[in-house]
């Protein structure tokens, strides 16, 4: 009895232990997570398990956002998860979602899995056009997003209306135009050819590099009663705010973001960044010996593919020649027996005819010895003679052209048994010769400048000097010059485009973002956001901190 009051409170006590929970939800761009959270989770708590999850590093871009009723915000650090306006419904939503961008998405973002998230949302953002993005460049970033998916154009995989069921452009550029959806794939698709070479990684980059540049790449637009309110003639500080208390408190928290941000961009990089940065560094390299290594690969394949299908075409020549050559002496043999058959005959008949010739002469001398008694016996003998005579001649004259046919049909017959020989010894030579030439492949040595590893059973192994360090850097710095100079012809490409589809704008179906976008592109101005980013950029540092702090 009371072995069994022991177990129920042991039991009892162990239930009460237990923390309570609550399901959440987290959607990122390209799945969906679930989690069993405590009743008692800060955001904190659940921000840093979605990122641990994630295996992402660099957590000050992201936040998770949830909806209150028409208005977005975001879930705080250091507040209770369940003490925020969320669905008290399980499982509880929340977006996991950039929250602020780079300046230059190549220089801040570090890791993959961190530029490919914002890669998916910021493409995301321009298809439902709340990004503005010109038609042009929608179609250049459209191939990079090819480029990322798809890797290498092939035109034999790749054939037309394999973008069919893709949604690449924004329906405002499709709607803009008179161009059926082949005619767009045929212009993505030419530029998508271009991108032969680049990595996933490395056409997200490129798509981010562009979008960044665009007017309203990371600008967040609220709905505002602007009462504009000078606080102090040196400096345009506007006081505003909205209808609604969120709102307003949504705008104070993105400022602060920004502002914290823009202050960690400016100091020196924490060790956990540096070594994330090195990590990238060391995996970058990895990563080009790996493509350089499959490069090669795929190169010393395709020439084993070349030799081979140049071996089978010549195995199937030397067999089609060695078929006709043993027609042709199988031709040979039948001919040579007809012609010697041929000659044989002519021969036999050559003889009988001198035979005969030899019978008339000597009746004709027969005929010539016999007394003619009579005139009329004469004359007849005489005739007979004449007729012998003429007889005699034709057949010396057809004796001698049957020689002479044998001797024609004796000199074709041994031309024939020369063809024969000749015909033999090709197909001997056919058959003798060696089908596959001997391959020794001898290994290509890897460039000078390529970093030396090791390749022992199934593990790969890197010894990376600073030399190494150093020679990277200097091909990153080489590399920003090449696309530096690569620029100008970019923009070339982009304004024969736009040239080339103007005509077949509809400019009735223009919106007031396509106006003003085309205002600016011919005042030659941009957005007032590169204008501060150019105005802060050629401050000295001190000066941009102090513009900020005055924020």
């Amino acid at each position: 009895m009371a072995g069994a009051i022991a177990s129920r409170m042991s039991f009892s006590s162990l239930k009460r232990k237990q923390p309570k929970t609550f399901t959440v939800r987290i959607v990122t761009m390209d799945a969906e997570m679930e989690f069993n959270c405590e009743m008692k989770w800060k955001g904190k708590d659940l921000f840093d398990l979605v990122c641990r999850t994630l295996g992402l590093r660099e957590t000050w871009f992201f936040g998770l956002q949830y909806t209150i009723k028409d208005t977005v915000a975001w879930l705080k650090m250091d507040k209770k998860v369940l003490d925020h306006d969320v669905s008290k419904e399980e499982p509880v939503t929340f977006h996991f979602l950039a929250k602020f961008y780079p300046e230059n998405a190549e220089e801040e973002l570090v890791q993959e899995i961190t530029q490919h998230l914002f890669f998916l949302q910021v493409k995301k953002q321009i298809l439902d056009e709340k990004i503005y993005c010109p038609p042009e460049a929608s179609v250049l970033l459209a191939s990079y997003a090819v480029q990322a998916k798809y890797g290498d154009y092939d035109p034999s995989v790749h054939k037309r209306g394999f973008l069919a069921q893709e949604e690449l452009l924004p329906k405002r550029v499709i709607n803009l135009y008179q161009m059926t959806p082949e005619m767009w794939e045929e212009r993505i698709t030419a530029w998508y050819a271009e991108h032969r070479g680049r990595a996933r990684d490395e056409a997200e980059m490129e798509y981010l590099k562009i979008a960044q540049d665009l007017e309203m790449y990371g600008v967040n637009y609220f709905t505002i009663r602007f009462t504009i309110k000078p606080l102090d003639k040196k400096i345009d500080v506007f006081k505003f705010n909205s209808s609604k208390l969120r709102v307003n408190k949504l705008i104070l928290q993105l400022c602060i973001g920004n502002h914290d941000l823009f202050m960690r961009r400016r100091k020196a990089d924490s060790l956990e960044v540096q070594q994330m940065k090195a990590q990238a560094r060391e995996e970058k390299a990895r990563k080009q010996m790996e493509r350089q290594r499959l490069a090669r690969e795929k190169q010393m394949r395709e020439e084993a593919e070349r030799t081979r299908d140049e071996l089978e075409r010549r195995l199937l020549q030397m067999k089609e020649e060695a078929t006709m050559a043993n027609e042709a002496l199988m031709r040979s043999e039948e001919t040579a027996d007809l012609l010697a058959e041929k000659a044989q005959i002519t021969e036999e008949e050559a003889k009988l005819l001198a035979q005969k010739a030899a019978e008339a002469e000597q009746e004709m001398q027969r005929i010539k010895a016999t007394a003619i008694r009579t005139e009329e016996e004469k004359r007849l003998m005489e005739q007979k003679v004449l007729e012998a005579e003429v007889l005699a001649l034709k057949m010396a004259e057809e004796s001698e052209r049957r020689a002479k046919e044998a001797d024609q049909l004796k000199q074709d017959l041994q031309e024939a048994r020369e063809a024969e020989r000749r015909a033999k010894q090709k197909l001997l030579e056919i058959t003798t010769k060696p089908t596959y030439p001997p391959m020794n492949p001898i290994p290509a040595p890897l460039p000078p400048d390529i970093p030396s590893f090791n390749l022992i059973g199934d593990s790969l192994s890197f010894d990376f000097k600073d030399t190494d360090m150093k020679r990277l850097s200097m091909e990153i710095e080489k590399e920003k010059v090449e696309y530096m100079e690569k620029s100008k012809h970019l923009q070339e490409q982009l304004n024969e485009l736009k040239t080339e589809i103007e005509a077949l704008k509809l400019k009735e179906r223009e919106t007031a973002l396509d106006i003003l976008h085309n205002e600016n592109s011919d005042r030659g101005g941009t957005s007032s956001k590169h204008n501060t980013i150019k105005k802060l950029t050629l401050q000295s540092a001190k000066s941009r901190v102090a513009f900020f702090e005055e924020l």
